[in-house]
């Protein structure tokens, strides 16, 4: 598979590893779009949130929990935060593997774009 996450995950390209266990991986976003941005996937390939069943939803929901965690640790979860998916081409999906970008440290507006 030419995943790029599925190759971060798997140590073969170098990142900024933020939090790793046996089924989450967390990184810094290479291009960032506020003070704090992070990217949280699943090790596990899904495509996108369309293409996950019910045996994947325990691995969404301790991905999803793992975020807010990183929030409370980094100091973040008082203000706030943005948890995004982007989901296909409209979407504004780039990459073909379920992630989460968490987006934090200035007042984020809305509509987002």
């Amino acid at each position: 598979m030419d995943c790029i996450f599925c190759k971060l995950a798997q140590g073969e390209i170098p990142t900024d590893v933020l939090y790793e266990d046996e089924e989450i991986f967390v990184f810094t976003d290479q291009n960032p779009q506020a003070p704090v941005h992070f990217l949280a996937i699943p090790k596990k390939h899904i495509a996108s949130l369309n293409e996950a069943d019910a045996d994947d939803a325990a691995l969404l929901g301790r991905l999803l929990l793992r975020i807010r965690q990183i929030a409370e640790d980094e100091g973040f979860a008082a203000d706030g935060y943005r948890v995004v998916n982007n989901i296909g081409q409209d979407g504004g999906q780039s990459v073909a593997h379920i992630h989460f970008h968490v987006l934090a440290g200035r007042s984020l507006q809305w509509p987002p774009g």
